[in-house]
């Protein structure tokens, strides 16, 4: 079978229409796993997000972030890692299980909302992306991010609550996607979490990484714990779980380490302390934001369902604090921006917002961890 995914030479759908609609996506799965990116046209990400403007030319301006400086010192002289975090709010859920009681269903239309996280994506460049709820991997993210010059990998539930959805577009799940010319794989490790030696149906993604600038190793990893309250003791198990495979694939924090996620958990619940007291000896980059260095943002998180407004902190970018500075992150939308009827919104595709840092080496490879 052949998958064409249009040229560099043709204008607007060959991009964003040509991606593949939501029945066609089982019959082109195999072929689109088999496809070498390599061989596909690159993509200039300036003509993709001009294309993905045209598309929401009738919605409103996304909103303007800016990044907040957290460098204390002069610190290295090579280009930083840009991570960018995001739960991207999985199609089916968003429209036929979150019940966002004050976002139109318009909003979620998928030809545009897929326009919108593209556009978020684009605007910030991340060297790293690391995503929770992908269910269109295959057709959309894949496709048009390898041609973006990223690699791309994606671990689905096992049993992901998409398929309950009529016309799903397959199972959700994590996704990595980095930049080729910037990093060398390694090695890669696809982990389904367990609790209480129970293997569950949530999945993190390691991956070791080699900068090609600095010859420095490091680990990315990406995970999405067990959503819902009551199920406290099962995230901290499913924690446990992750810590223990990733001072494996660290050697016991040899190499450093940047974990991503959507940990469905305050910051008082004990998987938070799991990993904040981890040998790994990890920080949490947003608490930078606070002006003592050691608050969580009030939220990552903000929605209304019909049990009421639901406003956490549940999103992450934990690292190795003694070999990795953060340059500077991401400022969060202010209230006033998310609105009275706050996500998703024609503004904003997800439930959740995007974090992104800027990520530096320690200057001093031989410093212990």
């Amino acid at each position: 079978a052949v998958c064409s995914m249009g040229n560099s030479t043709s204008r607007l759908y060959s991009v964003l229409a040509k991606t593949l609609s939501s029945g066609a996506v089982s019959q082109h799965q195999e072929c689109l796993e088999q496809l070498d990116s390599a061989q596909l046209d690159p993509i200039d990400p300036k003509d993709l997000l001009e294309e993905c403007q045209i598309v929401l030319q009738k919605r409103p301006p996304r909103f303007q972030r800016s990044f907040v400086n957290l460098k204390k010192n002069a610190g290295s002289n090579h280009r930083p890692i840009r991570v960018m975090q995001w739960n991207i709010l999985a199609q089916a859920l968003g429209e036929g299980k979150d019940n966002f009681v004050q976002c139109p269903m318009e909003a979620l239309k998928w030809e545009e909302r897929k326009c919108l996280i593209l556009e978020e994506i684009l605007a910030y460049k991340p060297d790293i992306l690391c995503l929770q709820e992908v269910d269109h991997y295959f057709d959309t993210f894949e496709p048009l991010l390898s041609r973006l010059g990223y690699q791309c990998t994606f671990f689905p539930k096992p049993w992901s609550p998409c398929l309950d959805v009529e016309h799903n577009n397959g199972p959700d799940g994590c996704a990595i996607f980095f930049l080729k010319e910037r990093f060398q794989l390694v090695s890669s490790a696809n982990i389904r979490l367990t609790a209480m030696k129970l293997k569950t149906n949530q999945v993190a993604i390691a991956q070791t990484l080699k900068c090609r600038e600095t010859g420095r190793l490091f680990c990315i990893a990406v995970t999405h714990l067990k959503a819902r309250t009551g199920w406290e003791r099962f995230r901290s198990a499913q924690g446990c779980d992750l810590l223990q495979n990733l001072k494996n694939i660290t050697q016991g924090a040899k190499i450093p380490l940047i974990v991503c996620g959507d940990f469905n958990a305050e910051p008082t619940e004990e998987v938070y302390r799991e990993f904040s007291n981890s040998s790994l000896n990890l920080n949490s980059a947003y608490k930078l934001l606070s002006p003592d260095g050691q608050t969580e943002p009030p939220y990552t998180t903000w929605k209304i369902r019909p049990s009421g407004e639901c406003r956490h902190t549940l999103d992450y970018i934990w690292y190795s604090q003694h070999a990795l500075n953060v340059n500077s992150a991401l400022g969060l939308l202010t209230e006033e921006q998310i609105g009275p009827n706050r996500l998703p919104s024609f503004n904003y595709p997800s439930d959740h917002l995007s974090l992104v840092c800027d990520f530096s080496f320690n200057q001093d490879p031989d410093r212990l961890l």
